[in-house]
């Protein structure tokens, strides 16, 4: 929906409410497109963002894999007595 600033001046409230329930409002000068009016994206509340890290931290341990420590990765790289190979 496009609506020229002098139009939207009067029907503000009108045009907040509609961009709130997902209309695409375009405010126009002189024809030309100005300003979007878009809803705010909240930030999720904390319970929901610890929801979203448990279940992060649950998916990635189902996919771990068996394997070396991480700690010793790279002891590959250097021989018995500590230098690099």
């Amino acid at each position: 929906m496009r609506v020229s600033v002098t139009e939207a001046k009067g029907q503000l409230t009108d045009l907040v409410r509609r961009a709130e329930a997902g209309d695409e409002v375009i405010l126009t000068r002189h024809g030309h497109p100005a300003v979007r009016l878009v809803p705010i994206k909240l930030p999720p509340d904390r319970a929901t963002r610890r929801a979203v890290l448990e279940a992060a931290r649950k998916s990635g341990a189902v996919k771990a894999l068996p394997g070396p420590d991480a700690a010793r990765s790279q002891d590959f790289l250097f021989g018995d007595d500590g230098l690099p190979e």
